[in-house]
């Protein structure tokens, strides 16, 4: 049935789910503060922190969950973490105005990471504050070690960031620039951060030559993959270098994995499948479009193959965030044959993560206004809707990660998503089986409100449950991880989304504040806890 609709409707847990079914609520938000809108949810944030936690408790490990902070410019966030269990959680900063903002919103320097790249002025607050730095290479030690000296600064606590392992299949032992022994080598994916192994002499002798400014504490790495398989290559062989850190005079005590947990944001498998085997199809032109313009992700069709790699993200994760976690410590390290979590506890080494869309997974939505709709005249059935944001607002489709809106009419009508769970008062879930008296379900082509041709909230064809009106809102769910804010601008003076931190209460209320407002010793609004 290829002209059924295509949906790929979101996953939506408690508290976010609750929120989500009180659609009065949120007209009345974004009536008051306008289109677009942010919405947080700063105890998820708190309760992801302990789930990562958990894993943690599971596996005997010791160490610290990293918030990275460029995933939300948001202060609730930030001061939520703050409050929690300070030998359990820190947060991961990449620029001085970061590393400014967590100072402020409560962090001490003793649980600040700092790492991407460093110019003198980060590195001297970093180093004057007590944050621990990671450091991606030997200049980057020459230049902290200089301003040490030269201001006479604390000594402080670096991990050396590395890149560019290597394991041999089969083989067996290790030390630098790779493991011994006869196999292919496989050399993991290359990385503008950290230093390649084969280079660690170089730093080793770098840290050496600075030890009255640095102390080593830890190794790291950071990799742009999802592959269980090359993370755990990397950590063992961190554990190895650790070993020869040691034989050098050095204490190391913790090995930084970094981020890339992951999300789902789709909750159906079937759905994702079903859309992306739509979209190798469109592309083949054995079915309609299903973008603006033929936009087809990266794929293409070559003679009547489709070639390419879709630029997209696995929307639908299964095993994502701890769930990621724990798979990556019970998954056997390919030299030593031993899992990462029983290297870790065998060595006595803590583990440090820096996850940063998984902790602040389920931790908002992003709002905007319906304010135009008319129809498509050379594609009938089809529809344009215009919302009060631009692309910049809600920047999923940036990432890759394609998901639908959830409708929320203003008269507080219910309708029930298919499965007959109910979607809440005023929500209508998307890719409900029935689209009562507004007619059927509907494609849109969600547009910007900016004066250009490619200002498109979407590029693909999104289905809604019926047709939207002028002046319903669309949700966009779990935007709070690199989607809300990353790329938000003020092209044409439209106006920036501002953000509401909100809190429910034990009788199912909800209260509100301004993002700058909130503080986790009372609710908002300044009600006492």
């Amino acid at each position: 049935m290829k002209d059924a609709p295509l949906y790929l409707r979101p996953r939506v847990d408690p508290p976010l789910a609750s929120l989500l079914g009180n659609a009065p609520l949120l007209h009345s938000l974004v009536d008051a503060l306008g289109s677009p809108l942010n919405v947080l949810l700063p105890e998820v944030v708190a309760r992801n922190a302990e789930r990562f936690g958990a894993v943690y408790r599971h596996h005997r490990l010791a160490g610290r969950v990293y918030y990275a902070h460029k995933t939300n410019r948001s202060s609730a966030l930030v001061r939520r973490l703050a409050a929690c269990d300070p030998a359990a959680v820190g947060v991961d900063v990449a620029s001085l105005g970061e590393l400014r903002h967590a100072l402020s919103c409560g962090f001490t320097g003793d649980r600040v990471m700092a790492t991407g790249p460093k110019d003198p002025e980060f590195l001297w607050l970093a180093a004057r504050a007590g944050a621990t730095v990671n450091v991606d290479s030997a200049g980057e030690l020459d230049q902290l070690a200089g301003l040490v000296r030269r201001y006479g600064l604390p000594r402080v606590d670096v991990l050396v960031r590395f890149s560019g392992f290597e394991a041999a299949d089969g083989g067996t032992g290790g030390g630098t620039g790779g493991a011994g022994g006869a196999g292919t080598r496989v050399l993991s994916r290359r990385s503008r951060f950290g230093t390649p192994v084969a280079g660690a002499a170089g730093v080793w002798e770098a840290l050496e030559r600075y030890a009255d400014s640095v102390a080593l504490v830890g190794l790291a790495y950071h990799l742009d993959t999802t592959g269980v398989e090359e993370k755990s290559r990397a950590l063992e062989r961190c554990v190895l270098l650790m070993d020869e850190c040691r034989a050098r005079g050095f204490a190391p005590r913790a090995v930084d994995i970094g981020g890339g947990f992951g999300v789902g944001y789709v909750e159906d498998a079937g759905e994702w499948q079903r859309w992306t085997t739509a979209l190798s199809e469109a592309v083949l032109g054995t079915r309609p479009p299903l973008t603006w313009r033929g936009h087809a992700y990266g794929l293409r069709n070559d003679h009547g193959t489709v070639r390419g790699t879709a630029a997209l993200y696995p929307a639908h994760r299964p095993t994502a965030g701890p769930g990621y976690l724990d798979q990556l410590l019970t998954h056997p390290t390919p030299v030593l044959g031993s899992t990462p979590a029983t290297l870790l506890l065998e060595h006595l080494h803590d583990l440090y993560v820096e996850p940063g869309r998984a902790l602040v997974d389920q931790c908002g939505l992003s709002l905007a206004r319906v304010v135009e709709v008319r129809p498509l005249a050379d594609d009938p059935g089809r529809y344009l809707v215009r919302l009060a944001m631009n692309a910049a607002d809600v920047s999923l489709e940036e990432h890759g990660v394609l998901v639908d809106p959830v409708l929320l009419s203003r008269d507080g009508r219910r309708s029930e998503a298919d499965g007959g769970s109910e979607a809440g008062e005023g929500s209508e879930a998307v890719g409900g089986s029935a689209a009562g008296e507004d007619g059927e379900a509907v494609g849109v082509h969600l547009m910007g409100n900016l004066c250009l041709e490619a200002d498109l909230i979407t590029r693909r064809l999104v289905f809604l449950p019926r047709l939207p009106r002028v002046g319903e809102l669309l949700a966009f769910v779990n935007t709070a991880g690199y989607a809300m804010d990353f790329h938000a601008h003020h092209a044409q003076r439209q106006p920036l989304a501002r953000t509401v931190a909100v809190t429910e209460e034990d009788d199912g209320t909800w209260r509100w504040c301004p993002d700058e407002n909130y503080w986790p010793l009372t609710h908002p609004q300044g009600v006492p806890s």
